[in-house]
């Protein structure tokens, strides 16, 4: 393993992806991309990070931006506790840290936001500390190398994975070593289709050696996703506009804005929850609701039916401590909206 880093270093010399973030040092733009990247392809991220950059070119810019605008941009990408949690951590630095980026992983984990795989990324790309990276891709080439027979999701294992990745981070060149790592497993080392006659290490591979390539990394089975079926409701006043609310800033989609819904119980119809829902939570009564569309969604831990009905303000109003208002499709535009929310958004510019 002492010739790991020399290997993949010279892979990368011989061509590497040409990526918006990888043209700057900019540790605010490093730290944009890489937690854009989280869970998100690269063809998708492109586009948010450029539109991202452009409005937001500076952490001073970030921290001075209302938050409504800030989602806005994220809209579509999701985990949008990651956005808030980027401004907060940009406030942190212009506030506390004269609007300098703490250049160590150490000082990088005190920003909210900002875990361990972070820290070390924009560490090492930024300001070239030989800090070490530990994603998905990280761990599946580390255990594939190693031919790790132990269960990676388990805490144990992932201590002794960072305490490897630790071991083989060069000197010198830290940054162009963790994303030539990195971009082997997206590129090389993938998971069901390993290109082993293509890895720069592939000499050193002990999985590649054994045969053993597509049973590492382990992990256990996958649980059954639950799924839920959950209501809402596009309610309408006389004059043609209709209610919005904005979402718990700790809860799902935080501060994102869309309609009044809640989950449908066990032995209860759809049109029941609806009233329940509107009722209970909202503090409004509606009349005539009549199915709009029906949406299907899956989030990391749960599946939904979002079903969405069309009805008629009655009376009553959300409560103080909901954020709210009355608008037209025309009002949407500046206003962040999760996936859901927007296609309900286009039914409504159908009909």
């Amino acid at each position: 393993m002492q010739n790991f880093a020399q290997h993949l270093l010279a892979w990368w010399d011989e061509g590497h992806a040409d990526l918006p973030w990888r043209r700057t040092r900019d540790p605010y733009h490093i730290w944009v991309s890489e937690i854009m990247l989280q869970q998100t392809q690269i063809a998708t991220v492109i586009p948010y990070y450029k539109r991202w950059i452009t409005r937001f070119p500076t952490v001073d810019a970030l921290a001075a931006a209302e938050l409504d605008e800030v989602l806005k941009m994220w809209e579509g990408l999701g985990y949008y506790s990651r956005a808030r949690n980027l401004q907060t951590a940009a406030k942190t630095v212009v506030e506390e840290l004269d609007g300098e980026m703490p250049k160590t992983a150490e000082g990088l984990l005190r920003l909210k936001g900002i875990g361990r795989y972070t820290a070390g990324a924009i560490a090492s790309i930024a300001f070239d500390q030989a800090a070490p990276v530990l994603d998905g891709n990280v761990i599946r080439v580390l255990s594939r190398i190693t031919d790790l027979p132990d269960d990676t999701t388990q805490t144990a294992t992932k201590n002794a994975l960072w305490q490897l990745a630790d071991s083989l981070v060069p000197t010198e060149r830290a940054g162009d070593y963790n994303q030539a790592l990195m971009e082997l497993g997206q590129k090389i080392c993938q998971p069901t289709t390993p290109a082993c006659h293509l890895c720069p290490v592939a000499m050193l591979c002990m999985a590649r050696e054994r045969g053993t390539q597509l049973e590492r990394p382990v992990r256990p089975p996958r649980k059954r996703t639950p799924h839920h079926d959950v209501v809402a409701a596009v309610i309408f006043r006389e004059d043609g506009r209709f209610l919005i609310v904005q979402r718990s800033l700790d809860g799902l989609l935080g501060g994102m804005w869309g309609f009044p819904h809640g989950r449908q119980v066990k032995g209860e119809s759809k049109l029941a929850a609806l009233a329940r829902v509107v009722s209970e939570a909202y503090g409004v009564q509606i009349d005539s609701a009549q199915p709009l569309t029906e949406v299907k969604h899956a989030y990391t831990h749960f599946r939904m039916t979002l079903h969405v009905f069309r009805a008629t303000y009655v009376n009553g109003q959300p409560p103080t401590s909901t954020n709210f208002a009355w608008v037209s499709i025309s009002d949407l535009d500046a206003l962040p909206f999760a996936v859901t929310d927007q296609k309900i958004i286009q039914q409504l510019m159908r009909d």
